[in-house]
């Protein structure tokens, strides 16, 4: 009888146990940006090895770092480097310290490159003085970056429109804003399926010294999009894949799928986005220490979008810094 018990007892916990520790969250971006492609890639690998990894669409990194801090099983979370340091340096709001100090680097990914799209009669980012300029839904880091870029350059647009990168776009082919940011590793897909030669928009170059004394120069090259002729000189931030500072199961949890991404790196480089031929997951990211759960698993190594009106304490904080 009392085997019996303990046997019932063991069926009934087992599968329980199982079912927790093989599924995970993660929270990316829009359906049609890099975030939410890298979060289907890592669904894939992950799939492949037992694991359930749950991929949800966003408003990008601002959302997805208070998500990753407070959202029940959102173990992992894609943000932009600028975000996160924004957030780390805030030590004078106590929300966004105590959320610094429980966010954990799992990985520092890849270049995401600025996208600013603009009407052709436009050239680079400080003939944005003056224009209507949609900068991003809030809770994005586009938001935030394009917020940035403002501040450190001085320029001032007329109108600062904060609506989805889809609703921007819209808007920019029918002429009712000037420009639109687009933070995101390239090739994006919006960009590449949406917009034709006929629309009559361009890549716009930034060169502000004030920013590239900031962020870090680069290049889109010419024919990335079809109706992009020539290469583009832009800057970026750096993709970061995030989690929470968890213990026991979900620290586990996150350390195996950190070791499978460190150690299948090649599959996800011929299977995944274009994006993951530019990813160094031993990039020394100033600022930030590997999480501790998944440093210790390389060293051995050979949801549905929240759709509530619970107000975002990181977004806040951001808007009551920059005083907007």
């Amino acid at each position: 009888m009392i085997r019996a018990l303990i046997f019932g007892f063991l069926l009934f916990f087992i599968p329980i146990t199982q079912t927790f520790a093989a599924s995970m969250g993660i929270v990316t971006g829009s359906t049609k940006g890099t975030y939410y492609q890298f979060g289907l890639n890592l669904a894939s690998l992950l799939e492949r090895n037992d694991i359930s990894l749950d991929v949800s669409a966003s408003n990008g990194s601002v959302e997805n770092i208070y998500a990753v801090y407070k959202r029940p099983n959102t173990q992992l979370g894609i943000v932009q480097a600028d975000v996160l340091a924004f957030v780390s340096r805030v030590q004078t709001d106590p929300v966004l310290k105590k959320i610094a100090q429980k966010i954990k680097m799992v990985f520092p990914l890849y270049n995401e490159e600025i996208h600013l799209v603009g009407q052709n009669t436009l050239q680079s980012f400080s003939d944005l003085q003056g224009k209507r300029v949609a900068i991003g839904k809030e809770g994005s880091g586009t938001y935030l970056t394009a917020q940035l870029l403002f501040e450190i350059s001085g320029i001032r647009p007329s109108e600062k429109i904060t609506i989805g990168t889809n609703d921007a776009l819209q808007a920019l082919k029918e002429g009712t804003v000037d420009a639109m940011f687009y933070v995101a590793g390239y090739p994006v897909k919006l960009l590449s399926s949406e917009i034709t030669a006929e629309d009559n928009l361009s890549l716009l170059s930034i060169l502000d010294k004030e920013i590239i004394n900031f962020y870090p120069q680069t290049t889109i090259p010419a024919e990335t999009y079809s109706w992009q002729q020539e290469d583009v000189p832009t800057v970026a931030v750096k993709a970061v894949l995030i989690s929470f500072n968890f213990r026991y199961a979900n620290c586990q949890n996150v350390g195996r799928a950190g070791q499978l991404i460190y150690e299948n790196m090649d599959w996800l480089k011929q299977h995944g986005h274009p994006k993951w031929l530019a990813v160094d997951l031993n990039y020394p990211l100033k600022g930030w220490q590997q999480y501790d759960c998944v440093k210790k698993r390389l060293v051995h190594s050979s949801f549905v979008p929240n759709t509530t009106d619970e107000v975002n304490p990181v977004l806040q904080a951001i808007k009551g810094v920059l005083q907007e």
